[in-house]
């Protein structure tokens, strides 16, 4: 017997935009610095609507929490994650792991750094959120297979609807990108939502 689902909206109560490690920027690494983390083609450029997906939630009052991925130089946090492909990577003090300029985060912005690839894990996300009185959480920002993705799953754990901004995340790979926006959108029907879409949902709240 199958039992038909609710259609959801693209917004459904309180919004808030999880920008997820968009960092480094122009000139934050040497160009012959060695690869630490694989990136898919055209990583920054998929990322380039961030600021537009910023100011336009600035502008319509919707809440923005910047995460930056940071680890200590003694390596001391790292535990499991360089057992695979990755390897040192995102340390405190270094150039690259600044949060991008360009997105355009202020001082009196909500900013969590964390230790792991999951924006829940072993921060105050969870805190944050019941704060702000979040029912939908809107994702941009990198790697979509990695911490886009664990956070997405750790959201829908949490019982929050999850939309993830397809044209404005970037993977290890195409293939890895692909199959985690599949797998999103398998968790929730109409996870994936495009810059446009999103854009026009934040415009339709400051007319409510």
């Amino acid at each position: 017997m199958s039992v038909e689902q609710p259609v959801r909206e693209l917004i459904e109560g309180q919004p808030v935009l999880l920008v997820i490690d968009i960092q480094g920027g122009e000139g934050a690494s040497e160009p012959d610095a060695p690869v630490t983390i694989p990136l898919m083609d055209g990583y920054d450029e998929r990322l380039s609507s961030a600021p537009k997906l910023i100011a336009k939630a600035r502008e319509c009052d919707v809440p923005i929490i910047f995460f930056q991925e940071a680890h200590r130089r003694n390596l001391v946090d790292f535990g499991r994650e360089l057992d695979g492909v990755e390897g040192v990577h995102l340390l405190e003090g270094d150039p690259g792991t600044a949060v991008d300029p360009a997105v355009g985060m202020r001082d009196d912005d909500y900013f969590i750094r964390k230790r792991r690839y999951s924006c829940f894990f072993g921060t105050e996300l969870e805190i944050l959120l019941k704060g702000l009185k979040a029912d939908t959480l809107i994702l941009i920002g990198g790697h979509t297979d990695v911490c886009v993705h664990y956070t997405f799953v750790d959201g829908h754990q949490h019982d929050y609807f999850c939309r993830v901004v397809e044209d404005c995340v970037a993977g290890s790979s195409l293939d890895a990108h692909n199959a985690s926006l599949n797998a999103m959108e398998y968790l929730q029907t109409g996870a994936r939502r495009t810059t446009a879409e999103v854009l026009d949902a934040f415009s339709a709240l400051s007319h409510t």
